[in-house]
């Protein structure tokens, strides 16, 4: 799994991904801040911190797509994970 996550990722843009955690940790804690809004907002900040480390570029663009993508799919991993069963 670690080989597949750095064919993808490149290893600078790695270090976005648990900021991108807590700011979805410090959104959900956020009463006015809506749930559903929270993968939008945490793709369009880490787009825009991929293209500041890495460059105006469209790998850039694209790291930061993936990079979103893999701190909401962990969160929710972290959350069926530690869900009771009803």
């Amino acid at each position: 799994m670690e080989e597949l996550i750095r064919q993808y990722l490149i290893e600078d843009a790695l270090i976005i991904v648990p900021a991108l955690l807590f700011l979805g940790y410090l959104f959900k804690n956020t009463p006015s801040f809506k749930d559903w809004l929270i993968p939008y907002a945490l793709t369009a900040i880490g787009v825009v911190l991929a293209l500041l480390l890495l460059g105006l570029s469209v790998d850039a663009f694209l790291q930061g797509v993936l990079v979103s993508g893999a701190a909401v799919l962990g969160n929710q991993f972290y959350k069926q994970l530690t869900k009771d069963e009803e």
